[in-house]
């Protein structure tokens, strides 16, 4: 798809200010600062009480590798109203960040993204125990467990490695949860080499 479309609901009980951008992955980065190859709609907007708003999310073309996924985030930023019933009192008030994976999948890639984690190799030398990932997607791994050890996942990118300060050995059982494409949490086993 050339464009897609994110719903952003604000259920509470009074208005919200949105600030939306796309980063490449540092989240340090400031939104002025980041070129994408997307564009997204309203960059900033107001969500009244019980409202919606929806987000638009255009590809602009740009050249993407054409033999893997690309992975992009789309951050929104909430800032809640200032309530006048504090008014010259002392009060706390947050915002929130919300950061979500935006995957680019170009056409034609061989396999199936969420059967990608039956395809990683384990390596294990002791000390660290390595996920390869031979395939065009990336794997979004939740947690990682070996012997009774549990580690937190990280996102296993297309042709490459993490590392995992985890205990184990060639032959150990593997088992830990991955994140498919709709977002739910699976669980997957495997063997180290």
């Amino acid at each position: 798809a050339k464009e897609v479309t994110v719903r952003l609901d604000n259920p509470g009980k009074s208005p919200v200010i949105i600030q939306t951008w796309i980063d490449k992955g540092d989240p340090k980065a400031a939104p002025e600062s980041i070129h994408v190859p997307f564009s997204i709609t309203p960059p900033i907007g107001r969500i009244n009480a019980g409202k919606g708003q929806t987000l638009r999310i255009g590809f602009l073309g740009e050249k993407l590798p054409t033999d893997k996924e690309s992975v992009y985030w789309l951050n929104v930023l909430e800032v809640p109203a200032k309530s006048t019933s504090t008014t010259g009192d002392n009060y706390l008030q947050l915002t929130f960040r919300s950061r979500i994976k935006l995957f680019y999948r170009p056409d034609g890639l061989q396999g199936a993204a969420n059967t990608a984690v039956n395809s990683l190799q384990w390596t294990s030398n002791g000390k660290v125990l390595q996920a390869s990932n031979p395939t065009p997607y990336y794997v979004s791994l939740a947690f990682v467990e070996v012997n009774g050890q549990k580690v937190e996942g990280k996102m296993v990118a297309p042709g490459g490695q993490q590392n995992f300060s985890i205990s184990s050995n060639p032959g150990s059982t593997i088992t830990g949860t991955y994140v498919n494409d709709y977002g739910a949490v699976r669980e997957f086993k495997s063997a180290s080499n």
